[in-house]
């Protein structure tokens, strides 16, 4: 039988629903935007990167808007052979599985919603399903059954599981009114713009007021302004709204945000953090302090506030809208207190939906499917973040390292590799090539974060630095009194610092992708004089370091970054050839 081919195409789509990508290919950045809509990046090589259709990516397309013959076109537009037959009826049947069923209310009871669908036989398929059949309380002619309004999150993982995620048209309570806009201009008397794509992010989610809005996650890059959408969506809303933050820091860098850009006095403003237990119409706490236990009660079957005492604070007020910043790191048991509380606007903002822990799933049926999503690469065309490339750098583990590497165990091996230390004769090389530019050293352990602050006699955060010397740290950096910061994870998340145009690895979280954009994420806000970013990974070649910065090179790859590999003896002088463009002369 003939098969059409084109040679010219980047892409081949297979029949187990993985798409294989050649990089060096005129056309990779146009396909690889197109994939990054709705398939999964597995691997990225340097030649040829693999992605997946699944399900869940499927059906936060389908949520976004993006219809089953635009995915199918793209694919076949960009495709070597024909597609696959299974492929193409796989995606029409998963983009057409989300909102075949819909919940909706109970107009004769307020403690029932109805789950209703136009297709007899799937709603007499579900009746059946494991997962959903306890919270099925009656059958209502054969296009509806009745589900416990109290069980509306329950459900919604249910049907997820099933395989047939529901359109939640059930609604939102108003939440107490809280009249609150944007300023015009900022206190500082500089004029306040709201770039366009988080304007349209904001409006995607509020959908007018109507049910189909209100609950969702917008994902945008670190530096892109996800606060600012937040922001946005409180002004629609109107009412009393509960943020919830990774750490005291970006919950008190929320307080700041606040004040400068919209009306909102500071007694309007409350921190439910483990310093203060403030309640007021604008809540800001931590998923650290929701999610302290009460002292011996693990393992025991409580209720959740028994068990979770600050989760009375989801009950404290009546409020209009709840905040999940950085939604990707939501601990579980907050999960389950979200099942709990559906019919509370719910939005969620990171810069990617990766988890570890795995629980996509969760984040799609429990806060919402994926609202709005802009492309890191095409902000950096617009110059909304700062252009950069990243570059990885192999270098050998020194040869008395490497036996006691070969006969540790696996679990071992890991901080061996990690803290090698010919890692810091490289350190010592890029910091001379970057000495006029601000830079952070990142890492995960802590003996080899002291080695390197000691040595260098730069300023050291770790979770054990006070939140106030944490602040003053940030504030002299960014007022350019130091130029370089030793850190550790705690600074991955929510921290301002908009002249970091250096970040230098020298130990990850294993392969967590999630931390490597958020590292990323410390160095993309805009330069004033237009100037790119670099991030540099250190790792010790043919060991597990190699293996698991594979893994996180997939986020950044996926997201359109160069990603050069380096080895120990192209260092330094390959670093002139990193840069993008050449940087601004004055006149």
């Amino acid at each position: 039988m003939f098969m059409e081919f084109r040679s010219t195409a980047p892409l081949i789509v297979q029949g187990d629903r993985t798409v294989l990508l050649e990089v060096n290919n005129p056309l990779y950045e146009e396909a690889r935007d197109h994939l990054a809509r709705f398939a999964e990046l597995e691997k990225s090589p340097e030649y040829i990167h693999t992605y997946r259709l699944s399900s869940l990516s499927l059906w936060n397309a389908a949520a976004a808007g993006l219809s089953a013959e635009e995915i199918i076109e793209g694919l076949a537009r960009f495709a070597k052979y024909p597609l696959p037959d299974n492929v193409v009826t796989e995606i029409r049947e998963a983009i057409s599985c989300y909102g075949r069923v819909r919940l909706v209310p109970d107009p004769g009871d307020m403690t029932r919603l109805r789950l209703v669908s136009d297709d007899v036989l799937l709603l007499l398929e579900l009746e059946r399903n494991r997962d959903l059949k306890p919270y099925i309380l009656n059958r209502i002619g054969p296009h509806t059954l009745q589900v416990p309004a109290s069980r509306r999150g329950q459900v919604k993982q249910a049907l997820v599981k099933a395989g047939y995620p529901a359109e939640d048209l059930v609604g939102y309570v108003s939440g107490v009114a809280l009249p609150l806009d944007l300023r015009e201009l900022r206190q500082s008397g500089t004029a306040l713009h709201i770039r366009d794509y988080q304007r349209s992010a904001a409006d995607v989610f509020w959908a007018g007021g109507s049910e189909a809005g209100g609950s969702g996650v917008v994902v945008l890059p670190c530096g892109a302004g996800k606060t600012i959408v937040g922001m946005a969506v409180m002004t629609l809303v109107k009412a009393n709204t509960l943020i919830l933050t990774p750490s005291t820091i970006a919950a008190r860098q929320w307080r700041t945000e606040l004040l400068d850009k919209t009306w909102l006095s500071n007694d309007q403003i409350g921190e439910y953090t483990g310093d203060r237990k403030e309640i007021r119409p604008v809540t800001i706490t931590t998923y650290q302090i929701l999610t302290h236990r009460k002292r011996g009660t693990k393992g025991q079957h409580l209720r959740l506030e028994e068990e979770f005492p600050h989760f009375e604070l989801f009950s404290q007020a009546d409020w209009g809208l709840i905040i999940y910043d950085e939604v990707h790191l939501l601990p579980a048991p907050v999960f389950r207190i979200t099942a709990e509380i559906q019919a509370r606007r719910r939005l969620g903002l990171t810069a990617t939906l990766v988890r570890e822990d795995g629980q996509e799933e969760d984040v799609f049926s429990l806060i919402g499917p994926k609202k709005y999503d802009v492309p890191w690469r095409d902000l950096e065309r617009q110059g909304w973040i700062a252009p950069a490339v990243c570059c990885e750098v192999r270098l050998p583990l020194p040869d008395e390292l490497r036996l006691v590497y070969i006969m540790a165990e696996r679990r071992e091996q890991y901080p061996i590799a990690a803290q090698s230390p010919n890692k810091l004769r490289i350190l010592e090389q890029l910091l001379d090539y970057h000495r006029e530019d601000n830079v952070l050293i990142i890492g995960m352990y802590l003996e080899q974060l002291q080695q390197v602050a000691k040595h260098y006699d730069y300023p050291l955060i770790t979770g054990k630095t006070s939140n106030r010397e944490r602040e003053l740290l940030y504030e002299d950096f960014r007022q350019g009194k130091i130029k370089h910061l030793v850190v550790s994870k705690v600074a991955n998340f929510s921290i301002d610092l908009p002249d970091a145009n250096v970040a230098i690895q020298i130990s990850g979280t294993f392969g967590s992708r999630q931390e490597e954009a958020q590292r990323l994420g410390r160095i993309l806000r805009p330069k004033d004089d237009g100037s790119q970013a670099y991030f540099y990974t250190l790792v010790s070649k043919e060991t597990i370091d190699q293996e698991f910065s594979a893994n996180r090179q997939r986020f950044l790859t996926e997201q359109g970054y160069r990603y050069v590999i380096l080895y120990e003896d192209e260092i330094p002088s390959a670093l002139p050839e990193l840069t993008l463009t050449p940087p601004p002369t004055a006149d």
